[in-house]
């Protein structure tokens, strides 16, 4: 089944207010003939701009793959929240791993959101960066469990850059009736996506990347040396690197296995008067909420309310978009229930079982970096890098991810669907009841 939605055209980005704020380089050319390379990367977004970048500047000849332009899959159409550890709290991923192993995984998602900031400052664009996320409690039976998540932070890990909020404090800093209590994250962050996407294409163009666009891989072979196919080219390199996530097309079956693509929706509000755009989030934090179905939201820098909610299953979006975020975003905010939507999107991001990330070995000379589960802007950033340090030879910060649990979701590539639609209507009606 084709991966692009009904709310796709080739060649082109989601009518989204990200892409309305920024300046896409390229376009590149699409790839033709028979091209030869150190490396080959199949995918234009963070994962895959980040490893073709890290090994650009390694000396390495590289070629990237991507099916429609940098940054228009998930990458570009995400929340952009740039968040502190694994899609996991700490907590409750020491209960999966051992103690070092968990240690080990806190740096690397604090190197994450440090290489970000990097790539940010190598790039010359901050890319509206902004310090501050909130995780908000929908539920007061939640607020020990937060209280506990903070002090265990503190005393175990030494990170004192969060703190527990009680049930005003969340309420002023959300503008929202909603919410009992939750935690701020100051060592967190959240950007503008899709100019991060392109930061990074531009660093990687001028590295030396020959990155083509309107370029869908339709199959690799990964015995032995590997070759990549597409409808116009044939791509021979010495590594391969699939750097998919959600946009896998089940082009490998392990991948399909384990990472299972759903669909997040976001809509952007018209311009807000300065001084209910104030009242909703004074400090300009982002926020996620404790529903299964996440509520995720930010102020933008000319006051719209960017606002994701709601999930569907398989390749295609929903009719309409806009009704399915107004009603997660009355719930938040019943305030705004006159405010025009200027925008809404969708986007497919890649979940797998344990919410930790899915690395694999395809082939002697064939890696996958995936599954990010909603954590993608700093860890498929760190885990680009991690992928050129394997195919230097350097593989222990891959084999250490490839090592954690990740089962392969029940009833494979064709039943997987229908069940994890059901299990997350269950969640759902929990989160009304």
């Amino acid at each position: 089944m084709d991966i692009l939605t009904i709310n796709d055209r080739p060649g082109e980005h989601a009518s989204s207010w990200y892409a309305a704020t920024a300046e896409a380089p390229g376009p590149y050319p699409t790839a033709t003939g028979t091209l030869k390379a150190d490396v080959c990367v199949i995918g234009g977004g963070y994962a895959g701009l980040s490893a073709a970048l890290h090994m650009a500047r390694r000396g390495l000849d590289v070629v990237l793959l991507e099916a429609s332009r940098v940054g228009s899959g998930a990458s570009g159409r995400n929340g952009g929240q740039v968040s502190m550890g694994q899609r996991l709290e700490q907590d409750e991923l020491e209960t999966h791993v051992s103690m070092d192993d968990a240690r080990m995984l806190w740096d690397l998602g604090a190197e994450a959101v440090d290489l970000v900031k990097t790539i940010l400052a190598e790039s010359g664009d901050d890319c509206d960066w902004r310090d501050g996320v909130i995780h908000a409690n929908h539920r007061a039976r939640f607020s020990d469990h937060s209280q506990k998540h903070v002090d265990h932070m503190h005393r175990v890990y030494g990170y004192e850059k969060i703190r527990y909020l009680d049930r005003d404090a969340v309420r002023h800093e959300t503008g929202s009736e909603d919410y009992y209590s939750g935690t701020l994250d100051m060592g967190s962050g959240h950007l503008h996506p899709l100019r991060y996407a392109f930061a990074i294409a531009r660093l990687a163009e001028a590295a030396g990347v020959r990155i083509h666009e309107l370029s869908r891989v339709t199959r690799v072979e990964t015995e032995g040396k590997p070759r990549v196919h597409t409808d116009q080219a044939v791509i021979e390199a010495d590594h391969l690197i699939l750097a998919l996530n959600g946009y896998h097309n089940n082009l490998d079956h392990d991948v399909a296995h384990h990472v299972m693509p759903i669909n997040n929706f976001i809509a952007v509000t018209e311009p807000l008067p300065s001084d209910l755009a104030a009242r909703l989030i004074p400090n300009r934090y982002a926020v996620a909420d404790s529903r299964f179905v996440i509520n995720y939201y930010r102020m933008s820098p000319d006051n719209r309310m960017i606002f994701g909610g709601g999930e569907s299953y398989g390749y295609k979006f929903p009719s309409d978009l806009r009704a399915k975020v107004r009603g997660p975003m009355l719930g938040v905010y019943p305030e705004l229930k006159d405010a025009k939507l200027d925008y809404a999107w969708g986007g497919t991001l890649g979940i797998t079982m344990s919410r930790l990330p899915h690395f694999a070995r395809l082939g002697p000379n064939a890696i996958s970096i995936a599954g990010f589960s909603g954590q993608g802007v700093a860890l498929a950033t760190l885990a680009g890098q991690i992928a050129a340090e394997a195919v230097e030879g350097h593989a222990s910060r891959f084999d250490l991810i490839q090592s954690l649990p990740c089962p392969r979701f029940p009833g494979g590539p064709r039943l997987r669907t229908p069940l994890l639609a059901l299990a997350m209507t269950w969640y759902a009606l929990r989160d009304k009841l």
